[in-house]
């Protein structure tokens, strides 16, 4: 361990210590679990990064595990180079060391969605450089329910509605590990205000322009018509379950449906044909996925688009989550699109 990651400075506070006991012991199980040496921790510098700090260096003191504490600058706003800085060095002040990325591309269209992929493309980069396979990011109760609501309001099946689950496999073999899934954004507020006595607020959050600002002011108007997070996310993790029952019985149909190589995955269009609809949109998602190596799923419409295409007898090629599918006598075969 590292001398300047050695310890973190919490202020003592008999009362609000409570909040922090509460919500480390339920991510010292999920970590405890998982038996792994060293990760990479998202900061952003709000409240729920920040906590994340704070509950991942009291275990690196207790744990002989490595923490690297990394921050992702997208460039998008002026300032936005000069609070990762402001995070830098109240992070210095408790002896934790931050690395700052900073985004060399113009990101001025799905300015979100670019963000996003730009995060992890950059965070990717850092845990190869380091050999690290894990990225732990502080996504909370509210983000999941918020997750939830924007995938509603596009329509999504089973799969999307499910929303974020604690470990994701994404790019170049990387564990997403998300640990504060079901922690409210009130105790994680207590916890950053109470290690560093402030945090920083994104502009960006308040942006109504954005969906996801849009669903998160939904909240006061739900709770006083009757309808909480709390209610919202027991149907969230009961999708998750039935979810889960299915990708278990899809995994025993997987092999008959797909053949994969090392350059193109081929769908057996026999085999295909006789699934159910469910089984026909995950059987595409998880094509694409294990040919472009993605971790999203796409938009359920794009996809039942292209399968009632692929129903056709007169079907021949298409493009889809930049992949070409073509028809092959009785198979379809997926090629990775070359722009």
């Amino acid at each position: 361990m590292s001398k300047k990651n050695s310890s973190v400075n919490l202020k003592k506070d008999s009362t609000n210590s409570k909040a922090i006991n509460k919500v480390y012991l339920s991510f010292k199980k999920k970590l405890d679990k998982l038996k792994r040496k060293s990760f990479v921790i998202a900061v952003s510098g709000g409240p729920d990064s920040l906590a994340l700090v704070t509950l991942s260096k009291i275990y690196s003191v207790n744990k002989k595990v490595r923490f690297y504490y990394v921050l992702v600058n997208h460039n998008i706003r002026k300032k936005s180079l000069k609070e990762a800085r402001e995070v830098q060095y109240l992070l210095k002040k408790n002896k934790i060391h931050l690395v700052i990325l900073n985004n060399k591309k113009k990101i001025n269209k799905n300015i979100q969605s670019n963000a996003r992929k730009t995060r992890y493309k950059l965070l990717s980069d850092y845990c190869t450089k380091k050999k690290v396979r894990n990225i732990i990011t502080a996504h909370n109760l509210e983000d999941q329910v918020e997750t939830f609501l924007i995938r509603l309001s596009r329509g999504s099946g089973l799969k999307g509605l499910s929303s974020m689950k604690l470990i994701t496999k994404i790019e170049n073999n990387l564990s997403l590990i998300r640990p504060l899934l079901d922690i409210k954004k009130k105790l994680l507020i207590k916890i950053s205000k109470l290690t560093f006595g402030k945090y920083i607020k994104d502009p960006s959050n308040k942006d109504k322009k954005f969906l996801r600002t849009k669903i998160r002011n939904l909240q006061t108007p739900l709770k006083k018509s009757g309808i909480n997070y709390d209610q919202i996310i027991k149907s969230i993790n009961n999708l998750a379950s039935s979810d889960e029952t299915l990708d278990n019985y899809f995994k025993e149909k997987f092999s008959k449906v797909l053949i994969k190589s090392r350059k193109s995955v081929t769908i057996r269009l026999n085999k295909f044909l006789e699934l159910e609809k469910e089984f026909k949109i995950r059987v595409i998602n998880f094509a694409i996925k294990e040919l472009r190596n993605n971790y999203y799923n796409l938009r359920s419409k794009k996809v039942k688009l292209l399968i009632e295409n692929l129903e056709k007898k007169s079907f021949l090629r298409a493009t889809l989550g930049g992949c070409i599918f073509s028809r092959e006598k009785d198979k379809i075969s997926l090629k990775i699109e070359k722009k």
